[in-house]
């Protein structure tokens, strides 16, 4: 098979990019597996024009050859510090294809791509999310430190980083994050999306952890609602007994969302009765009841 040849009919290097992008794209017709597994590497040694190579790594991504992660491991390692937008688009494509792969040897390229400040933030925050799909426990330790690092400033790095704990998973991510979130930093008051991503994390860990149920305690008082529903749908979901009555006084928060999913989460923990509470005792707002009743209309008829 001639590969050069295969790329002058597809009129790489003369016709415009996306010309050429699409004359790649109908390679699909003529080939099978393993010979187009074949091009989408020679194109991707081969070819320097990042948008047509962005499109390639796409097209290689449906067959996932171990000889196609060597290539993209090489092009994840070269030091390209370009704000450039596709060649960032590139970079990005280029990890979220790595991660797909969910091999551990990848992990130590992605830290050291995340790590890289010189990367662009879409770069680093791909990396993060990355090794949070991966799965590899090794990346805990470092995507805390990204986290507790006050010299890092990127917000959004550190949101990826948190979610990608969430992901992964591990009991020794709890202490970090719970002494991030009680810490009251300058950058938690200023970005509450971090403070979300921090509780929506604790809660897909080790929820019988006492220190989580008390961060989580904490966070219904938060300023940020969107902290506070977060925490809500948390305690729905840990095993704590007393889940129930530490959701309930939310359903006089001052923000409607935060009653309504209040609401949700206690009709989620005990059923019918708290809706008919709501409905019955004068102690409720309007709101609650009408949306108490809305659950009734919408769950409950076919019950009765």
């Amino acid at each position: 098979m001639n590969y050069e040849t295969i790329l002058t009919d597809c009129g790489v290097g003369v016709l415009t990019p996306q010309e050429a992008i699409k004359k790649l794209a109908n390679l699909e017709e003529f080939y099978n597996s393993t010979e187009l597994a074949n091009i989408y590497n020679y194109c991707l040694l081969n070819i320097e024009n990042p948008e047509i190579l962005t499109q390639i790594i796409k097209f290689s991504d449906s067959y996932r050859s171990k000889s196609t992660l060597t290539i993209l491991l090489d092009i994840l390692k070269q030091d390209i510090n370009s704000n450039d937008e596709n060649s960032v688009n590139l970079r990005v494509t280029c990890i979220k294809a790595i991660a797909n792969y969910k091999d551990y040897s990848t992990v130590t390229a992605i830290l050291d791509c995340m790590n890289n400040k010189n990367e662009h933030y879409k770069v680093r925050l791909t990396c993060a999310d990355a090794l949070g799909r991966i799965g590899d426990k090794y990346a805990v330790r470092p995507l805390i430190d990204v986290i507790e690092d006050e010299n890092e400033k990127s917000v959004y790095l550190k949101e990826s980083a948190t979610f990608a704990l969430g992901l992964l998973g591990d009991a020794s991510a709890i202490e970090p994050l719970v002494s991030i979130l009680e810490s009251k930093q300058g950058f938690l008051g200023k970005f509450t999306f971090l403070k979300e991503k921090i509780v929506e994390a604790l809660g897909k860990l080790n929820i019988n952890n006492k220190n989580i149920m008390k961060a989580l305690k904490n966070s219904l008082m938060d300023s940020s609602p969107m902290v506070r529903i977060n925490a809500i749908e948390a305690i729905m979901n840990s095993d704590d007994d007393n889940s129930y009555e530490l959701i309930k006084p939310s359903l006089h928060d001052d923000d409607d969302e935060v009653k309504k999913n209040a609401l949700i989460a206690l009709y989620n923990l005990a059923g019918r009765d708290i809706l008919d509470e709501v409905i019955d005792l004068p102690i409720y707002s309007e709101f609650v009841k009408n949306e108490a009743q809305n659950i009734i209309d919408e769950y409950e008829v076919d019950n009765e």
